[in-house]
């Protein structure tokens, strides 16, 4: 049953169309907000997981090939030191 009282209808009009208000407000502020993120990191220098899995990936063959080449020349240390 519908109230036949303008003056209720009015404020049901108004209390709506403030709702509508304040979530166009709360999202163009969630918006903004994820803008100005964005652009706060768009300014740092981070890199993709792609980037960094193929540098892990370079760091950990050095570090292989680095300990194959002291055990190396640790070996031809020995034999010079044996022969002197």
């Amino acid at each position: 049953m519908q109230s036949q009282n303008p003056l209720i209808a009015d404020f049901v009009k108004l209390a709506n169309s403030a709702a509508g208000t304040f979530a166009g407000m709360t999202r163009e502020a969630r918006e903004s907000a994820r803008e100005r993120v964005k652009e706060a990191m768009g300014g740092m220098d981070f890199v993709s997981r792609e980037e960094f899995d193929a540098v892990k990936e370079m760091a950990s063959k050095a570090r292989e090939e680095n300990e194959k080449l002291s055990e190396r020349l640790a070996a031809l240390e020995a034999k010079l030191a044996s022969k002197a």
